[in-house]
């Protein structure tokens, strides 16, 4: 069995070629590194059932090379990050339709399975308790940039459910939760590496708006079973899944928890997010996925609670910087 991994240099990506290779997959992975790192396949590269290319996903003659030797394809290539999002909107947008309409096309044409990876952000202002696949999208103006990564991914979406409809292409798409875990950089503005960091430098922990702000953690492991479980199950195509954890907890606490984590001394900042951003940046006040959908088909739950999550991140985060 052969998959490609579009964006396999990338923070979920290398863990998903891991378990791929661990459960005796070819893995092919292409990646242009703009948010991806070579380090984090430098493990694969003498692998005998690994190989990869540094290039851009929107390169057709490759793609189509590369599609047509899979067996299933997991698209994970996106501009991801909010400060990447707010900073680089027409790349958010050009990456991220352009790349999933040519990996759709060119899968349909060899009837190849896709799992696709959207994300949590396509719900934007929706304001209920817990998130399903089916609840209505709340987006704001589209004069906030802060939008245009969820309104790219909602095409996305539709895409996907188009070529399933319309060409029986197998896909299925999966809105990923907040992921953490090792590799993962707080470039782009994911809050955990960042508090890490920010933590072990001894530097202030910047939280941005008051901190109320609610987010649940999901372990990158039990994410990429998820994909691999969901690609291998043949009632997941033409369905959409979150993937995400049952608990949630304040910025503000996650901030606390670090600090105690990593025995920091380092004070806690309120950044207002028109300076951590752009002036009149939205944010949701919480955001957790209703997972009955995947519990039911794959048996999915989150294995890994918060305190574990950060303590094996922060134990890598120590290693790194040895």
């Amino acid at each position: 069995m052969r998959a490609l991994v579009t964006g396999g240099a990338g923070f979920v990506g290398s863990h998903l070629v891991e378990e791929l290779l661990a459960r005796g997959y070819a893995v092919d992975v292409i990646d242009d590194l703009s948010t991806g790192s070579i380090d984090h396949v430098e493990p694969y590269k003498k692998h005998p059932r690994f190989s990869y290319v540094i290039d851009t996903v929107l390169n057709r003659p490759l793609m189509a090379e590369l599609v047509d030797g899979a067996d299933v394809v997991f698209h994970l290539a996106a501009a991801v990050g909010v400060r990447l999002i707010v900073e680089r909107p027409v790349r958010t947008i050009e990456t991220n339709i352009k790349a999933t309409e040519l990996v759709l096309e060119l899968a349909a044409k060899k009837q190849r399975r896709v799992v696709l990876t959207s994300t949590s952000e396509v719900y934007g202002k929706l304001d209920k308790p817990l998130f399903s696949e089916d609840d209505d999208l709340v987006l704001g103006a589209t004069s906030r940039s802060r939008w245009c990564y969820a309104a790219s991914k909602i095409i996305d979406e539709f895409l996907a459910q188009a070529y399933f409809t319309e060409q029986g292409l197998p896909v299925a798409v999966v809105r990923l939760f907040n992921t953490i875990g090792p590799r993962q950089t707080g470039r782009y503005g994911m809050v955990v590496p960042r508090f890490v960091s920010q933590a072990l430098r001894g530097e202030p922990l910047t939280v941005y708006g008051d901190g109320t702000q609610r987010r649940s953690f999901t372990w990158v492991g039990d994410v990429v079973n998820a994909l691999v479980s969901l690609s291998e199950h043949g009632g997941a195509y033409g369905s959409v899944f979150n993937v995400g954890h049952t608990k949630d907890i304040t910025i503000h606490d996650l901030a606390l928890l670090v600090k105690t984590l990593t025995g920091s001394a380092s004070p806690i900042v309120f950044v207002p997010y028109d300076e951590a951003y752009q002036k009149g940046f939205e944010d949701m006040p919480r955001r957790m996925p209703d997972i009955s959908r995947i519990s039911a088909l794959i048996g999915y739950k989150p294995r890994l609670g918060l305190r574990e999550m950060l303590e094996q991140t922060i134990g890598s985060s120590r290693a790194a910087a040895r």
